[in-house]
């Protein structure tokens, strides 16, 4: 086994969940090279990947146009095995020993990820990162422990309101948490940095780390959260990835497939499918488990 080419998500949520695919088959063709082609927003999620060959970035055209590029880029290749989980042709378009395509199924999505390559238990997602990545965390933290907020997501129907998330570090730092530090962690983009500023405002003495850091960079100081609280996102993906305990909030997504996978990782679900329908009481109970202190 020497080439593979691996299909991912655009989403860097999607794109972290895969990983545990990807890890898989670098242990699996210790001497195989790697090409992964995935969205320009989960560039980072690879960059520090091992024995990765080349990243070919996918930006979304009309027309599902974005796929010509790829086949462009890989059809020249004689693949030993070609991994697709976006369920496309391309599989079937390129030169390719062995192919591997997603097909929908219901259950948790890694669960189904797995399913491409007949896995069972499902291999848990994985973070990569550089010395340089390790460095800057060791530079932003301080030693001890971390409460880490994620006050954000790509769309208000899944961001829990600001008030909880305050509410909610308050009664953790003044507990089970006292004397932790806290830091605040969002997307790039002005929308992002809008959406955490309540939370930034109410504890002044938190680290700033709204948009200052590269995937990698997340990942990094993400391993040194004693806790990591956060809506449904990337970020909430790339902490359980991280090893981090990770508690995932739920509204109207459903936490049954898109649950924060680690080892120690749990979802908090609204009763009626909504964010203001999580009350911080429940939430507090699900923290209080993962921090073994229930």
């Amino acid at each position: 086994m020497r080439r593979i080419l691996f299909v991912t998500s655009n989403r860097i949520g999607d794109a972290v969940l895969s990983t545990g695919l990807l890890d898989h088959l670098l242990r699996t063709y210790p001497q195989a090279r790697f090409t992964v082609a995935c969205g320009t927003v989960a560039e980072g999620v690879f960059l520090r990947m091992p024995r990765l060959e080349r990243l070919i970035l996918m930006e979304k055209r009309r027309d599902r146009r974005h796929w010509l590029p790829l086949w462009a880029a890989s059809a020249f290749t004689r693949w030993d095995l070609v991994v697709d989980i976006r369920a496309s042709a391309l599989p079937y378009l390129v030169p390719a020993r062995r192919r591997a395509r997603m097909r929908r199924c219901q259950g948790a999505k890694v669960a189904q990820l797995a399913a491409v390559l007949g896995l069972d238990p499902p291999p848990l997602p994985v973070v990569w990162t550089a010395p340089e990545d390790e460095a800057r965390a060791d530079a932003l933290l301080p030693p001890g422990r971390l409460l880490v907020l994620a006050p954000t997501a790509n769309w208000t129907g899944k961001i829990w309101p600001a008030e909880r998330f305050v509410e909610l570090g308050q009664r953790l730092l003044a507990g089970a948490l006292a004397g932790a530090a806290i830091a605040v962690m969002a997307g790039p983009g002005a929308m992002e940095r809008e959406l955490a500023a309540p939370v930034l405002a109410a504890f002044p003495a938190a680290i700033d780390l709204a948009g200052r850091l590269s995937l990698p960079e997340a990942a990094a100081c993400l391993k040194r959260a004693s806790l990591f609280i956060g809506n449904d996102s990337g970020l909430m993906h790339l902490a359980a990835a991280a090893g981090a305990p990770t508690l995932g909030l739920f509204g109207p997504t459903p936490a049954a497939e898109y649950a924060p996978a680690g080892r120690r990782a749990a979802a908090s679900m609204a009763a009626d499918g909504t964010m203001a329908g999580l009350p911080v009481a429940q939430a507090l109970d699900a923290a209080m488990l993962l921090l073994g202190a229930a």
